[in-house]
């Protein structure tokens, strides 16, 4: 699944490209093959695409495959060993560890000078230099610094010759033309290592930008073991495309002038990757949920209806095809629009126009239900059925009418009838939903409520 961590720097290295005409290189790093599987590929490919980071666009360029370019790896691992920057080394762990006291400890550099050549089950290290350090240019750390002294020499290529991932990226950033790597602040440590092979390979090393790391409302590092991290899982739920893309440029960096909702295109022109705090953002999912509900909102009713559609069959939706009225939708259409912030909460907000009974919540019945409902629905009932125009505001003002005479104003008075015809206390405009809902489904409903108080009594107040 693709991470939304991944997803936001994604967004970040697009941005970058569209705003400097440059390219947006898309590399799988599939060498190592119990990580690789072509539907993970195609799952990497249609969430960017969501993103509108698509294959098609003239800034996108890939994806490539770093398992075609082993060839390469290879070759730039013999170059680094002939030139004496690289050296064969025999020792296994427990060796170092026999070595040093320390199963924890750093390679020793036993066979730095022993000159061994290749065999199968010798590893090839890279010699970091004795002193000195490696400066690294980072957009937004700055510019650390690395002691030499602080960094082991690294394995760059396995016992069976195959390059480890550390020079396969080096090798493939070189070949690709790649000018600036933004990725997550987790590759820092690795950069200086990355860079000393750039330098040995006779190649400026590109500019570095490390993004924070986000974390979720414990300041915990987000982990899909523990949290929702998955952007297909935020999607399938019906957070809108566009608004997670406008969330995610906001997890680190800000537009200034406290605006928040903007256009991508908007976000792109002043988006400067320099101005990414390097302080962890925190993923808020309330504030996500609070963006897609201004997204939906500005939706033109007619697209709303397309983005929504899928929530109203099957599998979604508790209805059946047979009992789904696309017409009767399209005219509540604009009332939920306005209170859904998720486009999987229309099921719940429009089930009680497809269904033949409501999906009744028994803590709403309870609420609603409590005396004097029970002459309140009778006497709701019969203005309603005497009712010439069954009509929103005929409706409303019938029930207003019959709380009036109970002492009642309108909130009160239109509780039990909601309840009774939608099976919550909570939803659509009352008297709009009546209207669609019609005359002959509405009586049969609160009819139906009326016989229940008769046979049970008015509920209980319920429990706090």
């Amino acid at each position: 699944m693709f991470h939304v961590g991944g997803g936001r720097s994604a967004l970040f290295n697009w941005a970058v490209a569209k705003q400097t005409g440059g390219t947006f290189v898309l590399r799988i790093e599939d060498t190592d093959a119990s990580r690789n599987q072509p539907e993970w590929v195609a799952g990497i490919l249609s969430a960017m695409a969501a993103l509108g980071i698509r294959e098609d666009d003239p800034t996108f360029e890939g994806p490539y495959y770093q398992s075609s370019n082993v060839d390469k790896h290879r070759e730039a691992a013999t170059r680094l060993a002939e030139a004496g920057r690289a050296y064969f080394c025999e020792c296994t762990r427990d060796d170092v560890a026999a070595r040093t006291g320390n199963p924890h400890s750093g390679y020793d550099g036993f066979c730095r000078d022993r000159g061994l050549a290749y065999e199968p089950g010798r590893a090839l290290r890279f010699r970091t230099p004795d002193d000195g350090e490696t400066h690294v240019v980072d957009l937004i750390r700055g510019n650390p610094v690395f002691p030499n002294s602080a960094m082991e020499d690294f394995v760059i290529a396995r016992g069976d010759g195959s390059p480890v991932f550390l020079l396969a990226n080096v090798v493939d950033d070189l070949d690709e033309g790649i000018t600036h790597v933004i990725r997550g602040e987790e590759h820092l440590p690795n950069t200086p290592k990355q860079q000393l092979l750039w330098e040995a390979l006779g190649a400026t090393p590109p500019v570095w930008a490390h993004l924070p790391v986000i974390v979720n409302e414990k300041r915990q590092k987000l982990s899909k073991r523990r949290d929702k991290v998955a952007l297909e899982d935020y999607l399938a739920e019906g957070y809108l495309p566009e608004a997670m893309v406008n969330y995610l440029m906001l997890l680190g960096w800000s537009p200034g002038n406290d605006e928040e909702i903007l256009p991508f295109d908007e976000m792109v022109s002043r988006f400067r990757i320099e101005d990414v705090n390097s302080a962890p953002a925190f993923f808020d999912v309330k504030k996500l949920l609070a963006f897609n509900g201004e997204y939906i909102r500005a939706l033109p009713v007619g697209e709303f209806i397309e983005r929504v559609d899928p929530w109203l069959h099957a599998p979604h939706a508790p209805w059946t095809e047979e009992q789904y009225d696309a017409a009767a939708f399209a005219r509540v259409a604009p009332l939920a629009q306005s209170r859904v912030a998720l486009l999987a909460d229309i099921t719940d907000n429009v089930d009680f126009l497809f269904l033949d009974e409501p999906v009744l919540d028994e803590r709403s019945w309870a609420k609603a239900m409590k005396e004097p409902a029970a002459e309140l629905l009778a006497d709701a009932r019969a203005a309603l059925a005497g009712l010439e125009a069954w009509e929103a505001e005929p409706l409303k003002d019938a029930v207003t009418a019959v709380g009036e005479k109970h002492g009642l104003k309108l909130g009160k008075a239109q509780a039990p009838v909601r309840v009774a015809v939608t099976g919550r206390t909570v939803g659509l405009p009352l008297f709009e939903s009546l209207e669609v809902l019609g005359r002959e489904r509405t009586l049969a409903r609160v009819d139906a409520a009326i016989a229940r108080l008769a046979q049970e009594g008015a509920p209980e107040a319920p429990a706090p």
